[in-house]
């Protein structure tokens, strides 16, 4: 039996509910930072906020990641591998480990 991805998922979704037609990158780079707003807003006034809300709201905000890169053409994991290939650079172990100074700083 195939394995559905979670990107065919979230994109059969939204073909089902012609919805494509409103996802420009602008519009879905606008819906991450609802999203990730309201991500936000669940530990607003509790550090200890529910789990179930912040993961649905998380799951809000990775569909909408999902979604741009899938309009923008690049793989998700791929361009993750590849910032975490330019941060280990600018951040080397034996300077960065257990400090939060920005690289110019280290």
């Amino acid at each position: 039996m195939e394995e559905i991805s979670v990107r065919d998922e979230i994109v059969a979704f939204v073909a089902e509910r012609d919805w494509a037609q409103f996802h420009s990158p602008e519009n879905l780079a606008k819906s991450i930072a609802i999203e990730a707003g309201e991500l936000l807003e669940c530990y607003q006034w509790n550090a200890n906020a529910d789990t179930g809300r912040v993961s649905d709201e998380l799951a809000d905000v990775l569909t909408y990641c999902i979604l741009l890169a899938d309009r923008l053409g690049v793989d998700p994991n791929q361009i993750v591998l590849d910032k975490l290939a330019k941060t280990r650079e600018k951040y080397p172990v034996d300077k960065a480990r257990g400090r939060s100074d920005k690289y110019d700083v280290l």
